[in-house]
């Protein structure tokens, strides 16, 4: 890597390799765990969560700062903050 670039960083986006996904049905809304793996080996909490109305499906991305080194605990760790999400906003989630 040059020095420039060591210096000021890449100009490229930073790219996130897929991780593991998970997926339930809870209160009306489909939760879907989309952890990525982040810098050093851990998983960051993700994911989205949709619900379909009117037979439109609506749906919103999630990324907390939350990092797991394990794959399995960051699909339940983001399946809670999805919930949690889902018990706070409701269906407001997607005004």
């Amino acid at each position: 890597m040059s020095f420039w670039k060591r210096w000021f960083g890449s100009s490229a986006p930073a790219q996130q390799a897929p991780g593991p996904t998970r997926e339930i049905e809870y209160r009306g809304f489909t939760i879907r765990a989309e952890p990525f793996r982040a810098d050093g080996g851990q998983f960051q909490t993700a994911g989205t969560i949709s619900m379909e109305k009117n037979g439109t499906t609506r749906g919103h991305r999630f990324v907390r700062a939350d990092r797991l080194s394990s794959a399995d605990d960051a699909l339940d760790f983001s399946i809670a903050k999805g919930r949690q999400i889902v018990d706070e906003q409701g269906e407001r989630l997607f005004d």
